[in-house]
């Protein structure tokens, strides 16, 4: 599972998030974390709405496509953030 999240420096929602899914140890997880701020056009797409995590799809036919997933409660512990990411695999 690739996931990619969206982010800015100085954003501690941002940072939690990735400490959670840092943490993960029951769900296989490749993680790419993508500065917002190092591209006008993801500045411009997320600029509010950071974190935003997306689940990379690869295809054979259409090429690769991100899936925007829901925003995890910031309070969520890891498990529950596990949980919710297993409805994706």
């Amino acid at each position: 599972m690739k996931l990619i999240l969206y982010s800015k420096p100085g954003c501690h929602l941002c940072e939690g998030l990735e400490e959670k899914l840092r943490q993960m140890e029951n769900l296989a997880i490749e993680l790419e974390i993508r500065d917002i701020t190092t591209r006008e056009d993801w500045f411009a797409a997320y600029e509010y709405e950071v974190p935003v995590l997306t689940l990379r799809h690869r295809g054979w036919r259409r090429g690769d496509r991100e899936e925007i997933l829901p925003r995890p409660n910031p309070r969520a512990s890891v498990l529950l953030l596990e949980r919710m990411l297993q409805k994706y695999v």
